[in-house]
Protein backbone atom coordinates (compact mmCIF):
# COMPACT_ATOMS: atom_id res chain seq x y z
CA UNK A 1 0.00 0.00 0.00
CA UNK A 2 3.00 2.53 0.85
CA UNK A 3 4.42 1.70 -2.43
CA UNK A 4 1.27 2.38 -4.60
CA UNK A 5 1.00 5.50 -2.79
CA UNK A 6 4.81 6.50 -3.55
CA UNK A 7 3.71 5.96 -7.63
CA UNK A 8 4.33 9.43 -9.04
CA UNK A 9 1.31 8.23 -11.65
CA UNK A 10 -0.70 8.54 -8.77
CA UNK A 11 0.50 11.59 -7.99
CA UNK A 12 -0.01 12.75 -11.39
CA UNK A 13 -3.46 11.68 -11.31
CA UNK A 14 -4.99 13.18 -7.96
CA UNK A 15 -2.99 16.04 -8.76
CA UNK A 16 -4.55 16.56 -12.30
CA UNK A 17 -8.15 15.42 -10.88
CA UNK A 18 -7.66 18.20 -8.45
CA UNK A 19 -6.88 20.68 -11.32
CA UNK A 20 -9.59 19.52 -13.50
CA UNK A 21 -12.54 19.64 -10.04
CA UNK A 22 -11.03 23.63 -9.69
CA UNK A 23 -11.62 24.58 -13.05
CA UNK A 24 -14.66 23.31 -13.13
CA UNK A 25 -15.74 24.83 -9.93
CA UNK A 26 -14.04 28.13 -11.01
CA UNK A 27 -15.96 27.95 -14.04
CA UNK A 28 -19.18 27.21 -12.78
CA UNK A 29 -19.26 30.08 -10.07
CA UNK A 30 -18.23 32.08 -13.23
CA UNK A 31 -20.96 31.26 -15.11
CA UNK A 32 -23.13 32.24 -12.17
CA UNK A 33 -22.82 35.78 -11.94
CA UNK A 34 -24.95 37.99 -14.20
CA UNK A 35 -24.19 39.55 -17.28
CA UNK A 36 -24.65 43.20 -16.83
CA UNK A 37 -27.18 45.22 -19.02
CA UNK A 38 -26.53 48.77 -18.44
CA UNK A 39 -29.82 51.58 -20.02
CA UNK A 40 -28.31 55.02 -19.84
CA UNK A 41 -29.32 57.97 -19.55
CA UNK A 42 -28.84 58.83 -23.41
CA UNK A 43 -30.61 56.35 -24.35
CA UNK A 44 -33.43 56.65 -22.13
CA UNK A 45 -33.43 60.16 -23.55
CA UNK A 46 -33.65 58.79 -26.97
CA UNK A 47 -36.44 56.61 -26.11
CA UNK A 48 -38.52 59.72 -24.79
CA UNK A 49 -37.40 61.70 -27.71
CA UNK A 50 -39.23 58.73 -30.21
CA UNK A 51 -42.24 58.17 -28.00
CA UNK A 52 -42.83 61.92 -28.08
CA UNK A 53 -41.68 62.32 -31.89
CA UNK A 54 -44.11 59.33 -32.74
CA UNK A 55 -47.32 60.60 -30.45
CA UNK A 56 -46.65 64.51 -30.01
CA UNK A 57 -46.70 64.25 -26.49
CA UNK A 58 -44.38 63.82 -23.65
CA UNK A 59 -44.22 60.09 -22.57
CA UNK A 60 -45.71 59.92 -18.96
CA UNK A 61 -43.67 58.39 -16.16
CA UNK A 62 -45.14 54.99 -16.41
CA UNK A 63 -45.18 54.77 -19.98
CA UNK A 64 -40.82 55.92 -19.94
CA UNK A 65 -40.80 53.01 -17.45
CA UNK A 66 -42.92 50.61 -19.78
CA UNK A 67 -40.55 51.51 -22.72
CA UNK A 68 -36.95 51.16 -20.14
CA UNK A 69 -38.81 47.66 -19.29
CA UNK A 70 -39.32 46.40 -23.38
CA UNK A 71 -35.63 47.64 -23.70
CA UNK A 72 -34.46 45.58 -20.91
CA UNK A 73 -36.30 42.71 -21.98
CA UNK A 74 -35.19 42.98 -25.97
CA UNK A 75 -31.54 43.32 -24.62
CA UNK A 76 -31.82 39.78 -22.92
CA UNK A 77 -33.57 38.54 -25.36
CA UNK A 78 -31.17 39.60 -28.04
CA UNK A 79 -28.17 38.31 -25.68
CA UNK A 80 -29.99 34.88 -25.17
CA UNK A 81 -30.04 34.05 -28.91
CA UNK A 82 -26.81 35.41 -29.73
CA UNK A 83 -25.89 33.03 -27.44
CA UNK A 84 -27.76 30.04 -28.99
CA UNK A 85 -26.17 31.05 -32.34
CA UNK A 86 -30.24 31.87 -33.47
CA UNK A 87 -28.91 34.67 -35.67
CA UNK A 88 -27.00 32.65 -38.04
CA UNK A 89 -28.92 31.97 -41.27
CA UNK A 90 -31.32 33.53 -40.84
CA UNK A 91 -32.65 36.00 -43.88
CA UNK A 92 -34.06 38.94 -41.85
CA UNK A 93 -30.89 39.32 -39.56
CA UNK A 94 -28.66 39.23 -42.01
CA UNK A 95 -30.01 42.03 -44.46
CA UNK A 96 -30.69 44.10 -41.29
CA UNK A 97 -27.04 43.94 -40.51
CA UNK A 98 -25.68 44.34 -44.11
CA UNK A 99 -27.80 47.60 -44.26
CA UNK A 100 -26.34 48.70 -40.99
CA UNK A 101 -23.05 48.48 -42.45
CA UNK A 102 -24.03 50.37 -45.15
CA UNK A 103 -24.81 53.14 -43.00
CA UNK A 104 -21.96 53.00 -41.62
CA UNK A 105 -20.42 53.90 -45.02
CA UNK A 106 -23.38 56.38 -45.79
CA UNK A 107 -22.22 58.46 -42.56
CA UNK A 108 -18.92 58.71 -43.89
CA UNK A 109 -19.92 59.72 -47.93
CA UNK A 110 -22.15 62.32 -45.72
CA UNK A 111 -19.35 64.08 -44.25
CA UNK A 112 -18.01 65.23 -47.50
CA UNK A 113 -19.51 69.03 -48.54
CA UNK A 114 -19.39 69.53 -52.50
CA UNK A 115 -17.74 72.76 -53.73
CA UNK A 116 -19.38 75.00 -56.43
CA UNK A 117 -16.98 73.70 -58.70
CA UNK A 118 -17.13 70.41 -58.12
CA UNK A 119 -21.38 70.97 -58.34
CA UNK A 120 -21.12 72.47 -61.43
CA UNK A 121 -19.24 69.88 -63.15
CA UNK A 122 -21.44 67.29 -62.06
CA UNK A 123 -23.61 69.09 -63.88
CA UNK A 124 -22.21 69.62 -66.84
CA UNK A 125 -21.47 65.62 -66.75
CA UNK A 126 -25.03 64.83 -66.33
CA UNK A 127 -26.58 67.41 -68.85
CA UNK A 128 -29.09 64.42 -69.65
CA UNK A 129 -30.28 64.32 -66.51
CA UNK A 130 -30.48 67.90 -65.42
CA UNK A 131 -31.29 69.60 -68.80
CA UNK A 132 -34.26 71.79 -69.84
CA UNK A 133 -35.93 70.14 -72.66
CA UNK A 134 -37.40 71.83 -75.31
CA UNK A 135 -41.27 73.60 -74.93
CA UNK A 136 -43.75 74.28 -76.94
CA UNK A 137 -46.88 76.83 -76.59
CA UNK A 138 -48.88 76.61 -79.15
CA UNK A 139 -52.67 76.30 -80.30
CA UNK A 140 -54.28 73.53 -82.66
CA UNK A 141 -57.19 72.48 -84.34
CA UNK A 142 -58.31 68.83 -84.80
CA UNK A 143 -59.72 67.14 -88.25
CA UNK A 144 -60.86 63.52 -87.49
CA UNK A 145 -60.19 61.66 -91.41
CA UNK A 146 -62.71 59.03 -90.53
CA UNK A 147 -65.82 62.39 -90.12
CA UNK A 148 -64.37 63.82 -93.67
CA UNK A 149 -64.07 60.67 -95.44
CA UNK A 150 -63.20 61.73 -99.20
CA UNK A 151 -63.53 64.97 -98.30
CA UNK A 152 -60.59 65.52 -95.67
CA UNK A 153 -58.24 67.23 -98.06
CA UNK A 154 -60.72 69.99 -99.10
CA UNK A 155 -62.21 70.97 -95.29
CA UNK A 156 -58.65 70.75 -94.44
CA UNK A 157 -57.61 73.63 -96.94
CA UNK A 158 -60.84 75.57 -96.09
CA UNK A 159 -60.64 75.40 -92.82
CA UNK A 160 -56.78 76.64 -92.47
CA UNK A 161 -57.52 79.61 -94.72
CA UNK A 162 -60.40 80.50 -91.86
CA UNK A 163 -58.00 80.37 -89.55
CA UNK A 164 -55.27 82.33 -91.56
CA UNK A 165 -57.78 84.88 -91.73
CA UNK A 166 -58.84 85.03 -87.81
CA UNK A 167 -54.77 85.00 -86.87
CA UNK A 168 -54.13 83.55 -83.02
CA UNK A 169 -57.61 85.42 -81.88
CA UNK A 170 -59.76 82.39 -84.07
CA UNK A 171 -62.22 81.06 -82.03
CA UNK A 172 -60.93 77.64 -81.52
CA UNK A 173 -63.82 76.10 -79.86
CA UNK A 174 -65.81 76.76 -83.03
CA UNK A 175 -63.48 75.34 -85.19
CA UNK A 176 -62.74 71.81 -86.79
CA UNK A 177 -63.93 68.53 -84.99
CA UNK A 178 -64.28 67.33 -81.35
CA UNK A 179 -61.06 66.39 -79.18
CA UNK A 180 -60.13 64.45 -76.23
CA UNK A 181 -57.54 66.84 -75.91
CA UNK A 182 -56.98 70.60 -75.09
CA UNK A 183 -57.08 73.30 -77.88
CA UNK A 184 -54.18 75.27 -75.94
CA UNK A 185 -51.31 73.86 -74.78
CA UNK A 186 -48.85 76.21 -72.51
CA UNK A 187 -44.97 75.60 -72.00
CA UNK A 188 -45.09 71.52 -73.34
CA UNK A 189 -42.27 70.17 -72.84
CA UNK A 190 -41.12 67.92 -75.44
CA UNK A 191 -40.86 64.57 -74.09
CA UNK A 192 -44.87 65.38 -73.31
CA UNK A 193 -45.59 66.21 -76.95
CA UNK A 194 -44.51 62.79 -77.75
CA UNK A 195 -46.54 61.17 -75.10
CA UNK A 196 -50.10 63.33 -75.78
CA UNK A 197 -49.77 63.32 -79.65
CA UNK A 198 -46.90 60.64 -80.84
CA UNK A 199 -43.31 61.06 -82.36
CA UNK A 200 -44.26 62.20 -85.66
CA UNK A 201 -45.94 64.73 -84.56
CA UNK A 202 -43.72 66.35 -82.25
CA UNK A 203 -40.76 66.09 -84.79
CA UNK A 204 -43.27 68.20 -87.46
CA UNK A 205 -43.91 70.66 -84.52
CA UNK A 206 -40.25 71.21 -83.67
CA UNK A 207 -39.56 72.56 -87.33
CA UNK A 208 -43.15 74.28 -88.52
CA UNK A 209 -42.60 78.50 -87.97
CA UNK A 210 -43.63 80.70 -85.32
CA UNK A 211 -46.24 83.37 -85.15
CA UNK A 212 -48.95 81.73 -88.25
CA UNK A 213 -50.73 78.59 -88.79
CA UNK A 214 -49.17 75.65 -90.30
CA UNK A 215 -49.98 71.98 -91.04
CA UNK A 216 -51.69 69.53 -91.11
CA UNK A 217 -49.21 67.89 -89.04
CA UNK A 218 -50.34 63.43 -88.51
CA UNK A 219 -51.02 62.41 -85.30
CA UNK A 220 -51.96 59.04 -84.25
CA UNK A 221 -55.53 60.53 -83.87
CA UNK A 222 -55.85 62.07 -87.13
CA UNK A 223 -54.78 65.97 -88.67
CA UNK A 224 -53.97 68.87 -86.70
CA UNK A 225 -53.24 72.65 -87.85
CA UNK A 226 -51.54 74.56 -85.68
CA UNK A 227 -50.16 78.03 -84.36
CA UNK A 228 -46.87 77.89 -82.53
CA UNK A 229 -46.79 81.07 -79.69
CA UNK A 230 -43.28 80.37 -78.50
CA UNK A 231 -40.68 77.64 -78.18
CA UNK A 232 -37.47 77.87 -76.46
CA UNK A 233 -34.67 75.54 -76.97
CA UNK A 234 -33.61 72.74 -74.77
CA UNK A 235 -30.41 74.33 -72.61
CA UNK A 236 -28.39 73.37 -69.57
CA UNK A 237 -29.05 75.21 -66.57
CA UNK A 238 -27.29 77.93 -64.51
CA UNK A 239 -26.06 75.77 -61.40
CA UNK A 240 -28.35 78.54 -59.53
CA UNK A 241 -31.58 77.37 -61.01
CA UNK A 242 -30.94 73.20 -60.13
CA UNK A 243 -28.63 73.80 -56.98
CA UNK A 244 -30.92 71.38 -54.73
CA UNK A 245 -31.49 68.63 -57.46
CA UNK A 246 -27.64 68.43 -58.69
CA UNK A 247 -26.38 68.00 -54.77
CA UNK A 248 -28.68 65.28 -54.14
CA UNK A 249 -27.58 63.57 -57.15
CA UNK A 250 -24.14 64.38 -56.63
CA UNK A 251 -24.21 63.35 -52.71
CA UNK A 252 -26.16 60.35 -53.90
CA UNK A 253 -23.30 59.39 -55.98
CA UNK A 254 -20.90 59.79 -53.57
CA UNK A 255 -23.04 57.93 -51.80
CA UNK A 256 -23.05 54.62 -53.50
CA UNK A 257 -18.94 55.37 -54.51
CA UNK A 258 -18.24 55.11 -51.10
CA UNK A 259 -20.50 51.85 -50.45
CA UNK A 260 -18.88 50.03 -53.06
CA UNK A 261 -14.87 50.86 -52.27
CA UNK A 262 -15.95 50.17 -48.51
CA UNK A 263 -17.40 46.96 -49.76
CA UNK A 264 -14.11 46.32 -51.51
CA UNK A 265 -11.89 46.90 -48.87
CA UNK A 266 -13.80 44.56 -46.53
CA UNK A 267 -13.66 42.20 -49.49
CA UNK A 268 -9.72 42.20 -49.09
CA UNK A 269 -10.10 40.71 -45.93
CA UNK A 270 -11.80 37.16 -47.30
CA UNK A 271 -11.03 34.28 -49.59
CA UNK A 272 -14.04 33.57 -51.29
CA UNK A 273 -14.96 29.85 -52.95
CA UNK A 274 -17.93 29.69 -54.79
CA UNK A 275 -19.18 26.20 -55.36
CA UNK A 276 -21.19 26.21 -58.28
CA UNK A 277 -23.72 23.45 -58.99
CA UNK A 278 -24.03 21.87 -62.23
CA UNK A 279 -27.15 23.40 -64.16
CA UNK A 280 -29.91 20.76 -63.81
CA UNK A 281 -30.27 20.45 -67.62
CA UNK A 282 -26.56 19.45 -68.06
CA UNK A 283 -27.18 16.64 -65.27
CA UNK A 284 -30.48 15.55 -67.14
CA UNK A 285 -28.89 15.26 -70.78
CA UNK A 286 -25.56 13.54 -68.97
CA UNK A 287 -27.90 11.29 -67.41
CA UNK A 288 -29.85 10.34 -70.61
CA UNK A 289 -26.31 10.13 -72.60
Amino acid sequence: MKRILREPLLHFLLLGTVIFAAYGFVSKRGSNEPAKIVISEGQIAAMAEGFARTWRRPATRDELEGLIKDRVQEEVYCREAMALGLEKDDTVIRRRLRQKMEFVSDDIAALAEPSDEELSTYLKAHADTFGVQRQFTFSQVYLNPERHGQNLARDTAQLFTQLQEAGDEADLSQRGDSFLLEHKFQSLPASEVVKQFGEKFAAKLGEVLSGQWQGPLESGYGLHLVWISERTEERLPELAEVRDAVRREWANTRRLEANEKFYQELLKRYAVTIQRVEPLEEKTVAAIK
